[in-house]
């Protein structure tokens, strides 16, 4: 089990060993964490999708972290059924998406520090959890480009649980409602393109 590390570092013990296998399970992740496990979870399935480059990822990571944001929001420790806990994800993936987030995350980790705890602990760590949820579940939606902005809210709140950082937790926040508008924006752009096609055809125009 990995303990005492960085988040930059406690990812790295977890995929660069030489004996890490080929395909890493999600059961055998959560096994290597400390308690620190949802909130590591949820960042390290949340990264691949705020970066360029790496096609297919709400597909491998969504359904993962609607899970663990719904445990979070029950209060309940952090576990996965088995349908989803014996899926893989390749040793080699996760490599290319942490080599290109640790510069900024080695900037993210010395900004974390102990503050407005009233927004990281109990209520609010299940009101985290709620929002979690909504953000994971837009996450798995098929709009083009919708997913980095509620991936990056996600790693956010993440930081700010494990860090215990309300500050981070309020950042969170701030991106969740521009995803938010974003999404808004792109379904109100839809409806108008819907509505124009549908007087076309009927000659309403």
């Amino acid at each position: 089990m990995i303990k005492s590390l960085s988040l930059n570092g406690t990812l790295r013990a977890l995929i660069e060993p030489p004996d890490t296998p080929e395909r890493l399970s999600l059961t055998y992740i959560l096994h290597q964490l400390d308690d620190r496990a949802r909130g590591v979870l949820i960042i390290l399935f949340a990264i691949p999708n705020c970066l360029p480059g790496l096609p297919g990822t709400s597909a491998v990571t969504g359904l993962p972290l609607l899970f663990l944001c719904v445990q979070m929001a029950l209060s309940r420790p952090p576990w996965l059924p088995r349908f989803l806990s014996d899926r893989t994800v390749s040793k080699d993936w996760l490599v290319r998406a942490l080599d290109k987030a640790q510069p900024w995350i080695m900037r993210v980790e010395k900004l974390i520090h102990p503050r407005l705890s009233i927004l990281t602990d109990g209520p609010a760590e299940r009101l985290v959890g709620i929002l979690g949820s909504v953000l994971a579940f837009t996450i798995m939606l098929p709009i083009p480009l919708g997913n980095t902005l509620p991936a990056v809210a996600l790693v956010f709140l993440s930081f700010g649980l494990i860090g215990r950082d309300g500050v981070w937790i309020l950042a969170g926040l701030f991106v969740s409602g521009m995803a938010a508008a974003l999404l808004a924006l792109a379904g109100w752009a839809a409806f108008q393109s819907i509505l124009f096609l549908w007087m076309q055809w009927f000659g309403l125009s």
